[in-house]
């Protein structure tokens, strides 16, 4: 295996994780602060249409990642609004999202089809990238760096900020954090619009880096393995990457298959690889739950204020 192939493959290893380390790193804040959303799927693909199209208007990729941001965050907090505000179950509105999401972006996109965006390309000057281990350093999106500094970034702010305590505290004791005076409500709410966010820039990625190409469905389920990234890494943020670069080695595995003509597993088999080892992850951690776990106490459960 020479050093070129060894790079060439990493670089597509980390622009495949990309999107769903971005996706998983929201949905971690959400589900930090006890909210359980379903509908990164459908923020994803919200965001990948409004990147495009308002790519496609202004000719400029930031305002399109802007606008990504801004519609999985409008959806993020349709969807907060049913839950929190409506009481809805959090479960049926996050699929129902995913749904809407889905079927949102394939209308708006039908006037894309066949339409190309222009590149968006590194923010390093092109002589970095052209030996081997420039282009792995520095032949990116600025979508990828991005990616890192929120993961270290939200980490830090868990951790180590009295925001992010409060925001834990949320998400394990709902009735404890209301009763000495903070907003269970309003702290849900910016986890909840952080997370929509993350999730539309996750789309971005698919619309404007991976396929400059508008396509119904582009991001082929990624939202529901950012879904279970977060499960995988034990809703810890420095666990994140390790989950997101496993799945992205998956998922490159499909890739070099079908390009070596590799037959002893089909493509196919390769392709299912990321899905199934969702599932398992998923399993084997309701199975673990009997025995504890590391998800927020009130995850998934409404806010019923006692005054």
């Amino acid at each position: 295996m020479s050093l070129d192939f060894l790079i060439s493959a990493l670089v597509t290893v980390i622009g495949i994780s990309t999107p769903i380390l971005l996706a998983a790193t929201g949905e971690l804040v959400v589900e930090k602060s006890g909210v359980l959303n379903l509908g990164v799927e459908g923020m994803m693909l919200i965001g990948a249409i409004a990147a495009f199209a308002i790519t496609q208007a202004t000719f400029n990729p930031w305002v399109g990642v802007a606008s990504a941001a801004a519609a999985g965050a409008a959806a993020a907090l349709l969807f907060g609004a049913l839950v929190l505000t409506l009481g809805s179950n959090q479960v049926a509105t996050g699929l129902a999202l995913a749904i809407f999401g889905i079927g949102l972006s394939s209308l708006i996109g039908q006037s894309y089809e066949g339409t190309l965006n222009p590149p968006f390309g590194s923010i390093f000057p092109a002589a970095l990238a052209r030996d081997p281990y420039g282009k792995l350093l520095f032949g990116h999106s600025p979508l990828v760096y991005f990616a890192f500094f929120m993961v270290f970034a939200t980490g830090w702010f868990l951790n180590r900020t009295r925001a992010g305590l409060v925001l834990r505290a949320v998400g394990e004791n709902d009735l404890s954090a209301h009763s000495i005076g903070y907003s269970v409500t309003g702290v849900r709410y910016g986890a909840i619009a952080f997370g929509g966010a993350l999730a539309g820039i996750a789309g971005a990625y698919f619309s404007m880096v991976i396929t400059p190409l508008w396509a119904e469905q582009m991001t082929a389920g990624r939202g529901w393995i950012a879904l279970a990234l977060v499960v995988f890494a034990g809703w810890r943020a420095s666990r994140l990457i390790f989950g997101a670069y496993l799945f992205g080695i998956l998922m490159t595995l499909e890739l070099y298959a079908k390009a070596s003509g590799y037959h002893v597993m089909p493509s196919q088999f390769w392709a299912a690889m990321p899905y199934l080892m969702a599932v398992v992850v998923l399993a084997v951690i309701s199975a673990r739950e009997r025995g504890g776990s590391n998800a927020p106490a009130c995850l998934g459960k409404p806010f019923l204020p006692t005054s």
